[in-house]
């Protein structure tokens, strides 16, 4: 029996640990000094090239700073090729008083033998459209003219054509499905989905207090103290921006009116759980918010972000009867926003799992944080929308498994199956670091984590569970991340935050254990 705790220790002990876990906290940037730090990195980026040893036909591109409170910067990365973006060739560079380290998405050497294309645009664009109906994607179309790029994501890199398909899912979810294939034999070498699924009184929430700006004689949803987010009616439409909510006294609530004030409500409590325990200031950590769209479609049982559009749409349910707007699913697609612009984690396979455990733990932990009396914090996802009709949630942190179809555990393979069923270990770990192992009861729901090896877990609480996390997620992680790079992430993470030999760093690495995860 492996049996992990949290070690008290001496004051001084205490004091080291949170002088450590300060330092190791990414400084709160202003827009306009992530914006000069950005571009200062930039300045430099062709000396940074020179020093990690890039080709003389590689380039960097910086796509953000984070600094930490000891001095440490990490700067993220995407590089391109010739003038081609490199998919799956980003990285993170680490540097504190002159040492340096650098986390790569991949190690190979980035070159190809030649740029020209032995397959023409038109073949890749076939080849694309004939694997969006394999997905049996509805109204498939192609906007865009496939472009050329260097896949790196897996293997060897090769010349490729990337090709975004647009269409509608079975479900009825909107589909932005982008095919990469090899420029010179036509093989497809991957196909991942771009849409990630899924005072006033509303459905889920209770009575809230809500950001809105007058605007003559009316009030509308839009809050201009979080970034001027706005929530809009789609009116059973499935396309466009919608229409603004607005409301003469701005007492908001029934009839359509509830589906905005949760889906307000929601994405207002992101951004402040966001800000107040990480310092990110909105989705793109620069100030400006995103929007939402509800009442998607007739009968559309889901919720999803996008991209594109940069917003989280929500559909009404069953007979149109229970919007999917609870603050856990909010929470969730306004997360994979956060993921999209950090990490970035490719949504197929291993780091497809992922990225959707992520929007399952900040779900979470959004809920935890909002300390609301309508719906208390718990490791449910998707209990509050009754998506089945018999009261169940859709997904269980504590035993993925209860579910009937997620994994308690990694095996290998696992990243062949839906990301939202992959997701299950990375779940797994996250309770088991926050709570441990056992029967418990936290806010009235009971829990009985396992474990793989049968070993007992001791949790470090939440708190320093979600900070581990988001340190990983937005300074180690990269677009082509494993479970096994995740162990490595998470443990870089808790070694910054609270020291290789603390109490913290030993259970981040049993909890991994105790999801077969080595």
């Amino acid at each position: 029996m492996v049996v992990v705790g949290v070690q008290t220790g001496s004051a001084s002990a205490q004091a080291d640990r949170a002088e450590r876990e300060a330092g190791a906290t990414a400084v709160t940037l202003s827009a306009a000094q992530r914006i000069s730090a950005i571009k200062a990195a930039q300045s430099e980026a062709t000396a940074e090239a020179d020093a990690l040893g890039l080709g003389g036909k590689e380039k960097l591109l910086v796509r953000d700073v984070i600094k930490d409170a000891n001095g440490t910067v990490h700067t993220r990365y995407e590089r391109t090729y010739a003038g081609l973006p490199v998919l799956g060739g980003d990285l993170v560079v680490h540097e504190k008083s002159g040492a340096r380290s650098v986390t790569k998405a991949t190690q190979a050497r980035i070159s190809v033998a030649d740029t020209t294309a032995e397959l023409p645009a038109s073949a890749a664009k076939k080849s694309a459209l004939k694997a969006a109906a394999s997905e049996e994607t509805e109204k498939a179309a192609t906007e865009k003219a496939p472009r050329k790029v260097i896949w790196a994501a897996s293997g060897k890199p090769v010349l490729a054509w990337e090709t975004v398909v647009t269409g509608v899912q079975h479900d009825g979810t909107p589909s932005e499905l982008r095919v990469v294939t090899d420029a010179a034999t036509g093989k497809r070498l991957f196909a991942g989905e771009g849409v990630h699924t899924g005072t006033g009184t509303g459905d889920y929430n209770g009575k809230v207090t809500l950001g809105t700006t007058k605007n003559g004689s009316m009030y509308e949803l839009k809050d201009g103290g979080r970034g001027n987010h706005r929530t809009n009616d789609l009116n059973q439409g499935t396309s466009g921006t919608g229409t603004i909510f607005k409301d003469a006294d701005d007492v908001w609530g029934g009839g359509r009116q509830n589906a905005g004030v949760d889906a307000h409500y929601g994405a207002a409590t992101t951004w402040d759980f966001y800000k107040k325990v990480f310092g990110r200031n909105g989705i793109k950590n620069d100030g400006v918010g995103a929007y939402s769209r509800v009442h998607y479609g007739n009968n559309y049982v889901n919720a999803f972000w996008s991209d594109d559009c940069f917003c989280m749409t929500y559909g009404d349910g069953d007979g149109n009867k229970k919007p999917l707007t609870s603050l856990d699913v909010a929470a969730h697609e306004m997360t994979h926003g956060v993921t999209s612009v950090t990490a970035k984690l490719i949504y197929a396979g291993e780091s497809g799992g992922l990225n959707e455990a992520t929007s399952d733990i900040f779900a979470a932990s959004t809920e935890f944080y909002a300390k609301n009396s309508a719906d208390p914090g718990d490791y449910l996802i998707g209990e509050k929308i009754d998506i089945f009709g018999n009261g169940k949630p859709l997904r269980y942190m504590d035993k993925p498994s209860k579910d009937g179809r997620s994994k308690d555990y990694w095996y290998v393979g696992i990243g062949a199956i839906d990301v939202h069923l992959s997701s299950g270990p990375a779940n797994h770990f996250f309770y088991l670091l926050s709570e441990g192992s056992g029967p418990k009861t936290i806010n009235g729901v009971k829990y009985d984590s396992p474990t793989a090896d049968g070993s007992k877990v001791t949790g470090i609480g939440r708190a320093k569970a979600e900070k581990i996390w988001y340190k990983a997620l937005t300074t180690y992680m990269t677009s082509t991340t494993q479970y096994k790079n995740a162990r490595t992430a998470t443990l870089k993470a808790a070694g910054d935050l609270y020291g290789t030999t603390s109490a913290e760093y030993k259970a981040v690495g049993a909890a991994w254990t105790a999801v077969n995860v080595k």
